[in-house]
């Protein structure tokens, strides 16, 4: 039983179809990448799970039981706005925020003290909000979500605007609660991330899903047991040669192989012959953004 499933979701906005049939399965213990293109449906997906859009078919249950506002209780949810209080410090947000999710006395204390070495802030509870820098407000922002220790999570872009270390941090963070035992859900724009950080994803486009496994399952659908090789050349080959893509920005050229051994001496002779020296070179597998673009046809975007 998965702790959290959506089944064949729709929802109209008037002319527009925000979700047209999506399902998503989410495991027990793991990070889930929900990706797709801007109005792609995965903010009203997130918005339908947390209740704040009513869907207008399909089912979503939570440890096998329809999700209802009671359920939704044992929600976790980490809007992309950062939704603490400016003028509250630290400690009081969290005070603040546990008691809206039902902690009180023992429990409450207990929650916050860990809630604030869980973000690295303990040093700094004392002060506003307001003054934070933009990752230590996503930090409590994610702890004012997850205070009350929710089974499942839903977090939207956790880690839009911050920098690479506050990112780091955040995702230590994430590992933390996996490894406590919470699933969670996670929309992202940084297709690195996904790749790098979690254990499934699930790609939707036009409000359906077009695809979801881990990145090996997917790349071996979209692409077969290929290898992408990516040369750095000093110019790209005129006329254009036949099964390369070339990227006049990067000075690179991709192709894919099928058989390593045999193909690759054959890419290299291919881009000698046409006068191109290699400057660098790269083989592995197909990476998520080329599943994405090969998907969706398009790039994924702020």
């Amino acid at each position: 039983m998965n702790p959290l499933e959506v089944h064949d979701a729709r929802k109209r906005f008037g002319d527009i179809v925000a979700l047209d049939g999506v399902s998503v399965a989410l495991r027990a213990g793991e990070l889930l990448a929900l990706l797709g293109p801007n109005g792609a449906g995965k903010t009203t997906l997130v918005r339908a799970i947390a209740g704040r859009v009513r869907l207008d078919a399909g089912d979503i249950s939570l440890d096998g039981r329809p999700l209802d506002d009671e359920g939704r209780r044992a929600l976790g949810v980490v809007p992309q706005e950062v939704a603490v209080y400016p003028l509250l410090t630290a400690r009081e947000n969290l005070e603040v925020f546990g008691s809206l999710n039902g902690l009180s006395g023992r429990a409450l204390r207990e929650a916050v003290a860990w809630a604030l070495d869980w973000t690295a802030l303990e040093g700094r509870q004392r002060e506003p909000a307001k003054r934070f820098s933009g990752g230590m407000r996503r930090r409590l922002n994610i702890a004012c979500g997850v205070l009350h220790r929710p089974r499942v999570v839903l977090l939207d872009e956790p880690t839009v605007g911050v920098d690479p270390q506050s990112r780091e941090r955040i995702y230590e963070m994430l590992a933390g609660l996996k490894r406590a035992g919470a699933s969670l859900l996670l929309t992202t724009h940084h297709l690195e991330e996904a790749e790098a950080r979690c254990d499934r994803i699930v790609i939707i486009d036009h409000g359906r899903t077009v695809a979801a496994g881990t990145l090996s399952e997917l790349t071996a659908a979209t692409f077969g047991e290929h290898h992408e090789a990516t040369a750095v050349v000093n110019h790209l080959p005129e006329p254009a040669l036949e099964g390369l893509e070339a990227h006049a920005d990067t000075m690179t050229v991709r192709a894919l192989l099928r058989d390593l051994d045999a193909d690759l001496p054959a890419l290299l002779a291919r881009l000698r012959a046409a006068g191109c020296e290699v400057v660098d070179l790269q083989v592995r597998r197909p990476s998520l953004a080329g599943v994405f673009l090969k998907l969706t046809g398009k790039e994924l975007r702020e």
